[in-house]
């Protein structure tokens, strides 16, 4: 049920208005609003809003719960989803997770009006897992592989492009990740969709595009929206992370093993462990955001707990894990730089970007003037309570 008929009459409310004519002025601040209004009121601010508005929550539960919600009240709202695994545990995140984190920052960073792929994101909702994890710089220019009906492709190239993104060719597609090719047709399952599509070609010419069942194999109906193929894994074997890893492999070799393999351009399980030290450099996901965006930190006392914890199992986990897998007990690399970042200094990264960082709570600090209240790092913000 589409709800925006409502969002007038709660712009009307003097704190709403107040709060979003300040956030309007680039200034910071905190706005006090019962739980069930969380949606509305992001709905509402990025309504007025040229940039996405990112929703902070504290689990990936409720970053969930918050885009289901935002469906009744905005367009383009969308999760960027955390990792199921730890930054240095030797355990790959699933695929389609990966490509829906890829998925996401191609639409902030190169967003096409009127695409039903790539179109601009109003909302994004980001669980504090997923900002607290640095990301290898230049995901969101990886460019998808986009087919539709009638184009005119050329199928080798196609499927070197596929295979350049992460996916593994085999003789019949069962799993995410994966393609195959039989005379003219390609199939080709991207994580992100529901069902793999098979791409019919009538010489050059793409002729249809179905989405068909991996367990019979069976036509399930034309998938209309076309062919879009995003990257399946954030860590891509390229020749430079293939001679990066050769050369690790020399220093390294305790782990002499996965960057062999590695160096040869087979995928690892938990080759994402290595990310620090085989690609070029890392960024925060606020640094993909487009200049002057808002991020909005819903319950921030359980963003902050959240953030806490998680730095805390992460580095201890970084610390026993790696040094157990080293002879001589201790860790035989350095891969510190993609650990979780502290909260406090992700916000002070944020804020220096340019970017505006508020907070939506459901009650005002106790210890506060009236009139004010508290910032995730202690200094005073003005307090609109709704």
């Amino acid at each position: 049920m589409l709800l925006t008929g409502l969002l007038p009459l709660l712009a009307s409310d003097p704190a709403v208005a107040a709060a979003t004519d300040s956030i309007a002025a680039g200034r910071s601040g905190t706005l006090v609003a019962p739980l069930g209004l969380r949606a509305p009121i992001a709905a509402h601010i990025a309504s007025r809003a040229t940039t996405p508005v990112v929703v902070l929550t504290a689990t990936g539960r409720e970053a969930g719960a918050m885009t289901a919600a935002l469906a009744s009240w905005t367009t383009g709202a969308a999760t960027f989803p955390a990792w199921e695994t730890l930054p240095h545990e030797r355990l790959s995140p699933q695929a389609d997770t990966m490509a829906n984190r890829i998925a996401v920052l191609r639409r902030l960073a190169h967003p096409v009006q009127g695409d039903a792929f790539a179109g601009p994101l109003s909302v994004l909702v980001v669980p504090v897992r997923s900002l607290l994890q640095p990301i290898i710089r230049g995901l969101a220019d990886l460019e998808p592989v986009r087919i539709a009906v009638g184009d005119v492709v050329d199928l080798p190239e196609a499927t070197a492009r596929l295979s350049d993104l992460g996916y593994q060719r085999v003789d019949m597609v069962e799993a995410r990740g994966q393609m195959s090719v039989r005379g003219g047709i390609l199939d080709v399952f991207p994580p992100q969709e529901p069902h793999p599509l098979r791409v019919e070609l009538w010489g050059d010419e793409v002729d249809e595009i179905r989405a068909f069942s991996i367990q019979d194999q069976r036509t399930l109906g034309d998938a209309s929206h076309g062919l879009w193929a995003v990257p399946c894994r954030e860590l891509l074997l390229t020749g430079a992370v293939r001679q990066r890893a050769k050369a690790l492999q020399r220093e390294h070799p305790q782990l002499s093993d996965m960057l062999s393999r590695l160096a040869e351009g087979h995928a690892v399980e938990g080759m994402e462990a290595l990310i620090p030290v085989l690609v070029d450099g890392l960024e925060m996901l606020t640094d993909v955001l487009p200049p002057h965006s808002l991020v909005l930190v819903a319950a921030p006392e359980l963003v902050r707990a959240r953030a806490v914890e998680l730095v805390a199992t992460s580095e201890e986990f970084l610390n026993a894990s790696w040094a157990a897998a080293a002879s001589g007990g201790t860790s035989p690399i350095d891969l510190g730089a993609s650990s979780y970042r502290a909260l406090g200094e992700v916000r002070e990264h944020t804020m220096a970007l340019g970017h505006k960082w508020w907070s939506l709570s459901p009650f005002t600090a106790e210890e506060a003037p009236e009139g004010c209240d508290f910032c995730l790092d202690g200094t005073l913000f003005p307090c609109w309570s709704w």
